[in-house]
């Protein structure tokens, strides 16, 4: 905290004093009484009092002392003559005045222990006054955010009460408000301008503790400084300003900012906090409206409508299962390890933006919730179009997750279109069901509709029958003994077999088996099973057995 040394010079005690140099708008910030050698003693903007009593030996002594004062960026030296020193040479003033140095001469008669206390309450008093000043900006800040109001009134407090440009961006950089700051030195920070942007050692002048947090950045020919935003540790934003000169940056400009920080912090908490609360709310909503049957009264339409939702449009559901990619030629051990340090949440946040993305770009409403590894997505459709929608709506997400989310693949149930309005709950239960049955018929796919999956959910119905169930059993109980006994996989053997229509040359390439191998295995399954595979009724018997075992272990 400072004075003014024009307020200093008006005290009664300084009235006899007198002043070689031209006033120069310097600020006083301490008082001391220094003699020659000067060394590290004075600081900047230090009023210095001195009797020369180290100066006697003619003028060079004294004007090697004013250098020393001048090197230590002191604001005014005031020498006492009348006993060590009686006059001050021209060349000492001179070179007082190249450096903006205020040099005054105080007549000896004058006690410094009376100029020290006079200054000293003067400086003590500013204090005070500025210390008001801070804590009832601080107190307009802190309301400004408890009041319900923003980034932008924030701005605008701090630029009124420090008149320099001011900027706050979020931590994606994204600008959230603006007082005056030059948008292209921001474009220059985020990259969008392609600019030559330095980050330079910064130094203030003054003792305040935010000093040590700021960045300055040279950009072009102009300069601006940059204050983390910062909550638990966790990054926030960014607080811009841009001072004409970094004089303006003084104790109570820095101490308006570091109220600004804290308001800023506090209202990016209880953005996050509105955030959180929004999103669960709209899971909750979106999970009850899935997985319970029941009427859509208008109170629901009314909360669905708070909530931003319109559940009058004509909706289908899509399932996602969400899975990590094995080590596989699609994903490199880079993009592996950058999916498992990212969090469930971040992993969320990232599907949710592009499932709003797909459905702006195609135009069609959306409502997505997750809930244990999965995501349900309620999507706008037309009757005929339905199917082509589903597959567009995919396609764009599926797309962009690849970049974005390299590690993962997501299998997808979904729904038929159903006439008539509100089935919500119907449509959820047909995605999850064309989730779970997606199984091998649709192996290496990894979408599903429902109205594929009616041969499974037939045979489901077969695979409840106890005799059914019985006649499997005998079927495929050896053969499941016989696999999990030598580790083999004579029923896979079967199915790849069974889907190349009993071609022994293609089923021997398709599992990268010789010819003789194949062949091998093919009686040890017609041996256990006591079937015959060129008997047209046993082979269809083993398929449905074989079918009926797989919707049973999906089941479970």
């Amino acid at each position: 905290m400072s004075v003014h040394v024009r307020e200093v010079l008006q005290l009664p005690i300084l009235n006899r004093a007198k002043l070689h140099t031209k006033l120069v708008p310097n600020q006083v910030e301490w008082i001391s009484v220094i003699e020659s050698p000067v060394e590290n003693f004075v600081r900047n903007n230090e009023f210095v009092l001195s009797t020369g009593v180290g100066c006697t030996g003619g003028v060079e002594d004294l004007e090697g002392y004013v250098k020393d004062v001048i090197r230590s960026h002191a604001s005014v030296l005031a020498i006492a003559t009348g006993r060590h020193i009686y006059n001050i040479p021209d060349r000492v003033v001179k070179l007082a005045e190249e450096h903006n140095l205020i040099l005054m001469e105080i007549p000896w008669e004058v006690r410094f222990g009376d100029i020290l206390h006079e200054v000293f309450q003067l400086i003590n008093l500013n204090k005070e006054e500025e210390k008001k000043r801070a804590e009832s900006i601080r107190q307009e800040l802190t309301n400004c955010v408890l009041n319900g109001k923003g980034l932008q009134e924030i701005t605008e407090i701090v630029y009124q009460s420090t008149q320099i440009p001011i900027a706050i961006s979020d931590h994606n950089k994204q600008v959230r408000a603006n007082q005056d700051f030059d948008r292209y030195l921001i474009d220059a920070l985020n990259g969008v301008e392609e600019i030559t942007c330095t980050l330079e050692s910064l130094v203030l002048q003054g003792d305040h503790p935010l000093a040590h947090y700021m960045e300055k950045y040279k950009i072009g020919e102009e300069v601006c400084y940059q204050l983390t935003i910062l909550s638990n540790y966790k990054k926030q934003g960014y607080l811009l300003v841009q001072p004409h000169t970094e004089s303006e940056l003084d104790w109570m400009a820095l101490t308006i900012l570091d109220h600004a920080l804290t308001a800023c912090a506090l209202y990016f908490v209880k953005e996050n906090a509105i955030e959180m609360t929004e999103i669960r709310l709209k899971d909750n909503f979106l999970l009850e409206l899935a997985k319970t049957e029941r009427e859509i009264a208008p109170s629901l339409l009314s909360k669905a409508q708070l909530l931003g939702y319109d559940l009058d449009r004509d909706y289908i559901c899509l399932m996602g299962q969400i899975h990590q990619k094995p080590n596989s030629n699609d994903s490199t051990p880079a993009e592996t390890s950058t999916y498992q340090s990212t969090s469930i949440q971040s992993r969320n946040y990232y599907i949710q933006k592009e499932v709003t993305f797909a459905g702006g770009l195609l135009q069609r409403e959306t409502m997505t919730t997750f809930d244990e590894g999965e995501v349900i997505i309620y999507l706008e459709v037309d009757q005929k179009t339905y199917s082509e929608t589903a597959r567009q709506f995919l396609d764009l997400i599926e797309r962009r997750l690849d970049e974005l989310l390299p590690g993962i693949i997501v299998l997808w149930g979904i729904s038929s279109f159903k006439e008539g309005q509100y089935h919500f709950h119907s449509t959820y239960q047909e995605a999850k069901t064309a989730l779970t049955m997606g199984g091998e018929k649709h192996e290496g796919r990894n979408r599903t509709f429902f109205n594929d999956t009616r041969m499974n959910r037939l045979l489901m119905v077969l695979s409840h029958e106890e005799e059914v169930a019985s006649i499997v059993d005998q079927t495929l109980e050896k053969l499941i003994e016989y696999d999990a006994k030598r580790q083999t996989d004579l029923i896979h053997t079967f199915i790849v077999y069974n889907k190349y229509n009993s071609n022994v040359s293609q089923t021997a390439r398709a599992l990268n088996l010789h010819r003789q191998s194949l062949l091998h295995r093919l009686r040890n399954i017609e041996q256990l099973t006591g079937l015959s595979l060129l008997d047209a009724d046993d082979l269809f018997l083993l398929e449905l057995s074989v079918r009926l075992w797989m919707l049973k272990r999906i089941e479970k």
